[in-house]
C-alpha cells in the first residue's frame, strides 16, 4: 500500500528507468508503477538492481552506459545515485534523449549544475529536481500567502534543522564523504535551503561557522553549523543546523517575521503550522500531510514523491508547469556553496 498515492494521475505509455537502487529508489519504483512502466533498473551492485526490477518485470543493468545503450527506449530516467554522481548520470541520460528526474541535491557543485542544465537544453529535454517539501500543506499555504502579498515586506526568516544522524547511518556507505556526499547541508538539509529560496528569494551574502563535534573520524565534514544570510531583497536570514540531536530528530522549522504577520512552520519535517498571526487573515483547514520517509533507525523528509510524479506526468503529457526545474535546483546548490565558502573563509582566519 502506498504511503503517498498522489492525485491519481496515470499514464501507462511513459517508460522509466532508475539509476541507483538504494533506499530512495523503492519510493520511485512505487510511484512509477502508478503513473507508467518501470522498464529498467541500474546499480553497480547488480543484485540491488535485480531485486528492484523483479516485481515490475524490468530489465536490470550494472552500468549506466550499458543501460542507455541497450535500445530499451526510456522516456524518463530517475537519478537516485550518490550526490557526487548526479551530474554524470543525468548528463548521460539527457545525451541519450531521455528526460531526467534527479533526486536532491541536484549536484554538489555549481559547475556541475550548470553542465546539467546545458545538457538538458542541448537535448531539448526536461530536467526535474526532486524537492518534495514544497508540497507540504503548510509550506504550500505560506507560499500562496507570499505570492498574494498578504504578509507585506519580509523582514527576516529563520531556519532550524535539528536532526540526528548517528555513526550507524554512515557505516559502509558513500554518505559522509566530501566526494560523494558533499556535506550535511547537501544530504540532510538541501530541501530546507530550497524552501528559503522558493519562499524568500536568492541570497546575496552569507557568513557562517561550522564544526564537527560528534562525528570525527566518521564523516569528512561538519555535523553542526550556523549561518547568517542577507537576501537580495534585503531580508535577513539565519540557519541553525545539526545532526547531533540526541537519539532522534527534534525539529525542522522555518519562521517568517514580516510587515503584516508572523508565521512558523514546524514539526520535525516542516509538516505543521505551529504559529500564525496575520493581519486580517488566518490559514485554516489545512489538509493532513504525508508521513516522513522512514528508514528504520532514522527518518527523512516528507514522503511527497507521489506529487512529484504527478507533476512530471502533467508536464510531459499535458503541458503543465514544472514544480522544480534545473535552475531552481542550481540556486539551492549556489546558496549552500556560499555558506560553505563563508565557513572556510572564517576557519582560515
Amino acid at each position: 500500500m502506498s504511503d503517498n498515492t498522489g492525485s491519481g494521475v496515470f499514464s501507462s505509455d511513459l517508460r522509466f528507468a532508475i539509476v541507483g537502487c538504494g533506499r530512495i529508489a523503492g519510493r520511485h519504483a512505487e510511484q512509477i508503477s502508478r503513473v507508467g512502466h518501470l522498464a529498467a533498473t541500474c546499480d553497480v551492485i547488480l543484485d540491488r538492481a535485480r531485486e528492484l526490477a523483479a516485481p515490475h518485470g524490468a530489465q536490470c543493468y550494472a552500468s549506466v552506459e550499458e543501460m542507455l545503450g541497450s535500445g530499451n527506449g526510456f522516456d524518463v530516467v530517475a537519478i537516485c545515485t550518490p550526490n557526487g554522481l548526479h551530474a554524470k548520470h543525468a548528463i548521460a541520460a539527457l545525451g541519450h534523449g531521455c528526460h531526467v528526474l534527479c533526486e536532491k541535491p541536484m549536484a554538489i557543485s555549481v559547475a556541475d549544475c550548470g553542465s546539467m542544465i546545458q545538457a538538458a537544453e542541448r537535448a531539448n529535454r526536461r530536467l526535474f529536481i526532486v524537492k518534495q517539501n514544497r508540497f507540504n500543506p503548510p509550506v504550500a499555504a505560506v507560499k500562496k500567502l507570499l505570492d498574494e502579498g498578504r504578509l507585506g515586506k519580509i523582514y527576516s526568516v529563520h531556519l532550524n534543522c535539528f536532526w540526528n544522524r548517528n555513526a550507524d547511518y554512515y557505516q559502509d556507505t558513500w554518505k559522509g564523504t566530501k566526494e560523494m556526499d558533499g556535506g550535511s547541508l547537501y544530504t540532510q538539509f538541501s530541501h530546507f535551503i530550497d524552501l528559503l529560496y522558493w519562499l524568500v528569494g536568492d541570497v546575496k551574502d552569507a557568513f557562517a561557522v561550522v564544526d564537527n563535534y560528534a562525528h570525527n573520524g566518521i564523516i569528512e565534514f561538519e555535523d553542526a553549523g550556523v549561518a547568517a544570510l542577507r537576501f537580495h531583497s534585503g531580508t535577513l536570514g539565519s540557519i541553525n543546523f545539526t545532526i547531533n540531536s540526541f537519539e532522534r530528530n527534534l525539529e525542522g522549522s522555518l519562521t517568517i517575521f514580516a510587515e503584516k504577520g508572523t508565521i512558523k512552520i514546524g514539526g520535525q519535517y516542516l509538516n505543521e503550522l505551529e504559529y500564525q498571526r496575520i493581519e486580517g487573515f488566518e490559514i485554516t483547514d489545512l489538509p493532513a500531510g504525508n508521513p516522513a520517509n522512514s528508514y528504520g533507525h532514522y527518518q527523512g523528509s516528507m514522503s511527497n514523491h507521489g506529487l512529484v510524479y504527478d507533476n512530471l506526468v502533467d508536464v510531459l503529457r499535458s503541458g503543465g508547469v514544472i514544480a522544480t526545474n534545473g535552475f531552481e535546483g542550481l540556486k539551492t546548490v549556489e546558496i549552500i556553496d556560499k555558506i560553505y565558502t563563508a565557513a572556510r573563509r572564517e576557519a582560515s582566519h
